[in-house]
């Protein structure tokens, strides 16, 4: 059976990546270059793409997990900007159905608060208009007796009523490797764990890579007409290794975000509010628990593995309980928390909040491509506008004529239920489905959620392999999405299924406890893992346990 996304058939995968020439060769593999990948692929390109990591395994699976509009750059005045990211969120959700969702959204008007009721009132006016807003879904005002029914636990002595208006919450990781999945349907390549050490050069002119298996350290040579470099927060790395890291540079910052059971911070609405220094955070709720965040440091650490510290830890619990004061959240209330990296352009000047979500493009002497900055919600024009640039060079160079760009009417993988109007009656016959495999309704439900039309792949895998579950001591859900991310997802860690194929090591870590064991196990027999590849998985998954719950004590940052 051909698997084109397999983790098993990554060796065979790359030894067919070195026999080809590609039109477009993406370095990275977070939502940037998998948009990169869809949009070219489907013009008629052919697309490779290659990622150090896991899929989504940088900033695409650490981000306050919101394909939002942007109300904050309103402040900024960056008009254009929401408006293109306001409707691309539609287009998203349209598209994808089964990892986006409409989350109304607070924000208390408090006494010497960020927004005025004026303001805010203005505000989320301009905001509707700009963002192309479903009249369905425009802004209410609430008094303060409206604003306190939404959220009781909100604060009351300063609080004079709220905006509510909609954002969307989306899984980051399963939208990245949902793109890159319908990219691969579509006859694209892509590997994780693979890095572009080198780039290779004819006349001057950037050809392709040498690029290092990182599981099996075997070296290939990828060959393209044009490379695009959309490795997020390593692009100044890759622009290094062409000479033409000059002019603009990258700034990173970091956001923090921690996770709360949703017993211990039951919070009915989501809400988007002021902490005491005057920056805003959310706190949304999800899953049966309530996450929180985010922080805005500048960062100078290891690019691949940040972390909460006791600063940023306490920094969003301090505003928790400014906002929230009757919950008293202590540091042992927290189950886990991630830090990501912001790839923001540098300037002097500016402090991290301070600073443009914007994208820009990048043409180096050599012809590498690069795409830096930018937001999760603009994946989508960020791709288009790369892929014109490439499409057009193509054609100067006579290698080809291709369409403009088709991805707004592209459903994703597992979204093509014929739009979101139809997603809630598709996941209650889903249901009716996976207790006919077997499952309990609960677990069916959660199956349809999470993977969409996919899902159906997954109760046949549950069908045909069931008596599995019992020999590896695997549940039969579990097990189902264990084999479907193995081979339809390349999923080749413990760590990729529990952090990015799941979510759970973020939403659900005793449950990452519970069955750590039995899926390193069954994943070492099928992937063929000696006891020393084994002992290595179990120690990295321990080691991610440990970054989640146990912050790490360092200098104070400067949140701005």
């Amino acid at each position: 059976m051909n698997q084109p996304f397999a983790s098993g058939n990554r060796p065979r995968i790359l030894r067919e990546i070195e026999k080809q020439q590609f039109d477009v060769l993406v370095i990275g593999g977070g939502i940037t270059g998998a948009g990169i990948a869809l949009d070219a692929q489907s013009r008629g390109m052919k697309t490779a793409l290659v990622e150090m990591q896991d899929f989504a395994a940088g900033t695409s699976s650490r981000s306050t997990k919101l394909i939002h509009g942007g109300l904050r750059y309103l402040k900024q005045m960056e008009f254009k900007l929401v408006a293109e990211v306001g409707k691309e969120r539609a287009i998203v959700y349209e598209n994808a159905p089964h990892v986006t969702t409409p989350e109304w959204m607070l924000l208390p008007i408090i006494e010497g608060g960020t927004y005025g009721k004026f303001a805010t009132s203005i505000g989320l006016r301009i905001y509707d208009a700009l963002a192309g807003v479903r009249k369905n879904e425009r802004r209410i005002m609430l008094s303060k007796a409206e604003t306190l029914q939404k959220e009781p636990l909100l604060r009351t002595d300063k609080l004079k009523g709220g905006g509510y208006y909609v954002e969307y919450r989306t899984d980051d990781a399963r939208l990245t490797i949902e793109v890159i999945k319908e990219a691969v349907r579509r006859g694209a390549q892509a590997v994780n764990y693979v890095m572009a050490e080198d780039l290779l050069y004819e006349n001057g002119r950037v050809v392709g890579i040498v690029a290092v298996d990182l599981l099996s350290g075997e070296k290939h040579t990828i060959r393209a007409k044009k490379v695009v470099n959309a490795a997020g927060p390593w692009v100044d790395k890759i622009r290094e290794k062409d000479g033409s890291r000059k002019g603009k540079r990258l700034h990173l910052t970091k956001g923090v975000h921690l996770v709360i059971d949703g017993k211990r911070f039951p919070l009915r609405q989501a809400v988007y509010f002021d902490t005491p220094d005057g920056r805003m955070v959310f706190a949304i709720p999800r899953d049966g628990k309530t996450y929180m965040g985010t922080t805005d440091t500048d960062y100078h650490g290891d690019i691949a593995n940040p972390k909460m510290t006791v600063e940023d830890r306490d920094y969003i619990l301090r505003a928790a309980n400014f906002m929230f004061p009757t919950l008293a959240l202590t540091a042992k209330d927290i189950e886990s928390s991630w830090a990501g990296l912001r790839p923001l352009i540098h300037e002097d000047g500016k402090s991290p909040s301070e600073l443009s979500r914007k994208d820009e493009i990048f043409i180096s002497e050599s012809g590498l491509l690069t795409i830096a900055g930018g937001k999760l919600t603009g994946y989508r024009k960020m791709a288009e506008r790369i892929v014109d640039l490439v499409a057009s060079r193509l054609k100067e160079e006579g290698a080809g004529s291709y369409s403009g760009c088709l991805t707004d009417k592209i459903p994703l993988s597992g979204g093509n239920i014929g739009g979101s109007a139809n997603f809630e009656s598709f996941v209650q016959s889903q249901v009716k489905r996976g207790i006919a495999s077997g499952l309990s309704a609960e677990a069916s439900e959660n199956l349809a959620r999470r993977y969409g039309t996919n899902v159906e792949r997954i109760y046949t895998i549950i069908r045909e392999r069931g008596e599995e579950a019992a020999v590896s001591g695997l549940p039969k859900d579990v097990l189902g999405s264990l084999v479907y991310a193995m081979e339809e997802e390349m999923a080749a860690m413990p760590e990729d299924y529990f952090v990015r194929r799941t979510g759970a090591l973020y939403f659900d870590i005793n449950w990452v406890r519970q069955w750590k064991e039995p899926v390193t196990t069954y994943m070492a027999r099928v992937l063929g893992w000696s006891e020393q590849e084994m002992w290595r998985h179990r120690e990295r998954l321990e080691q991610l346990i440990k970054d989640a719950t146990v912050p790490q004590i360092s200098a104070v940052p400067r949140h701005a």
